[in-house]
C-alpha cells in the first residue's frame, strides 16, 4: 500500500468526499500561491500538470496551459523544485505524459517527484501492458501510479485497470479531451463499473466545472476532479483570491448536497 492509498483511503473512510482541482505548473509565474490558493479554499488533494508539448488527453484550456509554461521556460526541474520549496498539506498527484518521465529517466523521475511531496502520477498515454518499468519504479519510491477507466473499457479490463491502480481510480466521465461540458455524462456508470470489482476510491473527472456537477459526481463517487473550468480562470487572469473563491464554491456545494 502507498502513503497515496493510506491518505485517500483515510479520506473516504472518514466520509468525507474528494475536492481535487488540477492546475498545470508554470502557467503563470505565481503559481506556486495558486497552489496554496487551491488548499485554503478546501482541496483534499492537487492534480498538477506537468506540461508537454503533444498533451493528447488534454483539450484547447490544458493544451493553452501547457504551452504558456514551456513558453516561460517550465521544465522537470523547475516544477520539483518549486512543489519542494511548499508546505501544502493534501496529496500532490502529477499529470503528464510517458516522454516528459521517460526522457528524464523513470527512476530518476519517480524519485524527484516523491522527494519534492508528490504522491502520486497520471500518466494517460501509458497503457495497462507496458506499465512494467514505470509502475516499478514508481513503487520503488512510493509513487502511487493512478489508472483510469473510460466509458468504453471492456469489463474484464475494468477489473485489470483497477487491481493494478493505486491511491485512487480516475473515472473519465466521457470519451473526450479534457474540457468544460454539461451533466455527468457517463461518470455514474463508470463509478459503478470500479465500484462492483474494488473498494479503491473512484474520482470522477473531464467535464466537471462547476459546482451543480461537482455536488452530482460526489453523490455518486469519492471525488471530483476539476480541471478545464479552473485553468480557464488562471489563464485569464483571476488572482489566488479569485481562484480560493472558485475553489471554495466547489467545496461548499460537495459538503451540502
Amino acid at each position: 500500500m502507498t502513503t497515496l492509498d493510506e491518505r485517500l483511503g483515510a479520506l473516504r473512510d472518514g466520509g468525507r468526499r474528494a475536492l481535487v482541482p488540477y492546475l498545470m505548473a508554470g502557467v503563470r509565474p505565481d503559481w506556486g500561491r495558486l497552489l496554496e490558493a487551491l488548499v485554503a479554499g478546501g482541496a483534499d488533494a492537487i492534480e498538477v500538470g506537468l506540461p508537454f508539448s503533444d498533451p493528447m488527453m488534454d483539450g484547447p484550456v490544458i493544451q493553452e496551459a501547457a504551452l504558456a509554461a514551456l513558453a516561460a521556460g517550465t521544465t522537470f526541474d523547475s516544477v520539483v523544485a518549486e512543489l519542494a520549496s511548499l508546505d501544502l498539506g493534501v496529496p500532490l498527484v502529477a499529470m503528464t505524459y510517458c516522454n516528459v518521465v521517460y526522457h528524464y529517466g523513470l527512476e530518476r523521475a519517480a524519485g524527484r517527484l516523491r522527494e519534492a511531496g508528490v504522491l502520486g502520477a497520471i500518466l494517460p498515454d501509458l497503457a495497462l501492458e507496458e506499465l512494467g518499468e514505470w509502475s516499478a519504479a514508481g513503487d520503488d519510491a512510493d509513487l502511487a501510479t493512478v489508472l483510469m477507466v473510460a466509458p468504453a473499457t471492456p469489463p474484464e479490463r475494468v477489473a485489470a485497470v483497477v487491481e493494478r491502480s493505486r491511491g485512487f481510480v480516475y473515472a473519465a466521465a466521457r470519451m473526450a479531451v479534457t474540457g468544460a461540458a454539461d451533466g455527468l455524462g457517463d461518470g455514474a456508470a463508470v463509478v459503478a463499473r470500479i465500484r462492483a470489482v474494488s473498494r479503491t476510491p473512484a474520482y470522477v473527472g473531464i467535464g466537471i466545472a462547476s459546482p451543480e456537477q461537482a455536488r452530482a459526481a460526489t453523490r455518486v463517487a469519492d471525488g471530483a476532479i476539476v480541471g478545464s473550468a479552473l485553468v480557464r480562470r488562471v489563464l485569464d487572469g483571476s488572482s489566488p483570491e479569485e481562484v480560493q473563491s472558485f475553489v471554495r464554491g466547489l467545496r461548499e456545494a460537495i459538503d451540502h448536497p
